[in-house]
């Protein structure tokens, strides 16, 4: 029980930085800051629910995945987290991850797909740590997975929807801060991806 609470909030850190419901607030408001509350409820829920499907199917069919293109789990686990550590890199560098440049869209319900939902939620970052927290794992770590992405999506969308009462209150700046926390937290947890790859393709302890 206790090895997968620990695996529970392990995931749930990993996701949390990746994601980082709070600094995907200003992300939000910037492309719908114009369109009415009805609006903004139906967007933040077709990303959000877009978002956990991408993730969740990423999750249950990752190893066919890797049969079918002959990936090695040490192969993918430095890969993806020299990909990871880039995107933490980038967010301590004050600059937004690639994945998340955007060019101004017009206010129209297809933005929750993309670029919301792709790749802002469902992007590179959050489908790597997903795929790397169930390679060579059991079907209830799995589960856990998928239950906590969805919680994560779920208070994405709290956030979206609070987006405006957010900003207000707690102000820009701190948003700011706490995106370059997660920048280095999500840096680390690429670091230790390519250690972790590392140790098992040359079999060390």
């Amino acid at each position: 029980m206790e090895s997968l609470f620990t695996f529970a909030l392990t995931v749930f850190t990993g996701f949390f930085a990746i994601m980082n419901p709070i600094a995907g607030i200003p992300v939000f408001i910037s492309m719908t800051g114009d369109a009415d509350s009805q609006t903004k409820e139906r967007i933040s829920r077709k990303a959000t629910v877009t978002a956990f499907i991408i993730v969740a199917l990423f999750v249950v069919l990752g190893k066919f995945i890797f049969d079918f293109f002959g990936i090695t789990i040490p192969a993918f686990k430095i890969t993806g987290g020299i990909l990871v550590f880039f995107i933490g890199f980038e967010m301590l560098q004050s600059v937004k991850p690639t994945a998340k440049h955007l060019k101004k869209v017009a206010i129209n319900e297809e933005i929750a797909i993309s670029p919301l939902a792709i790749p802002i939620l469902a992007g590179p970052g959050s489908i790597v740590t997903a795929m790397n927290f169930v390679t060579d794992a059991e079907l209830v770590h799995i589960i856990l997975v998928i239950l906590i992405f969805g919680l994560m999506c779920l208070l994405t969308y709290v956030c979206f929807r609070l987006s405006d009462f957010i900003v207000e209150k707690i102000g820009k700046n701190i948003i700011g801060v706490l995106d370059k926390i997660m920048g280095l937290i999500i840096a680390i947890i690429g670091t230790n991806m390519v250690i972790e790859g590392i140790k098992i393709a040359f079999d060390l302890n």
